[in-house]
């Protein structure tokens, strides 16, 4: 099934924002620009990753879950050096809630941005959660 909202960028290709299958929300790389489009990017790294994450946390919203409901996280950053600042700003945002990570380094990302972060989510993880 898939998952689309308005409060995150519109797909520029063949693809959906996300797509549920069973328990599991798999959403489709999140540039770090607004839902209005890349000319509305901010210019500084940590400005952009914060946006991807709000991209990404809109989608978990449309779906009907929380951002400790994520399983796996994929983020590709332009420049090895940004990688603090990525981690900096994952802990201000997911808090206390870890998941799998990669982080790869690129020469470059569409449209000027700085970091695309791709994610899965589970629906388990989230029901065990709001059990507790």
């Amino acid at each position: 099934m898939n998952i689309v909202t308005e409060n995150a960028p519109s797909p520029g290709g063949h693809y959906v924002q996300a797509f549920r299958s069973g328990n599991m929300l798999f959403i489709s790389g999140q540039l770090s620009f607004p839902p209005a489009g890349p000319a509305a990017i901010a210019q500084d790294f940590k400005s952009q990753a914060i946006q991807a994450f709000w991209n990404v946390e809109a989608i978990l919203k449309e779906a009907a879950l929380p951002l400790s409901s994520l399983v796996q996280l994929r983020a590709y950053i332009t420049g090895v050096e940004n990688w603090p600042v990525f981690d900096e700003v994952c802990e201000a945002v997911l808090g206390a809630h870890k998941c799998a990570r990669a982080v790869v380094p690129v020469p470059e990302l569409h449209y000027g941005c700085q970091l695309e972060i791709e994610a899965v989510a589970s629906y388990e993880n989230a029901t065990a959660e709001a059990a507790q």
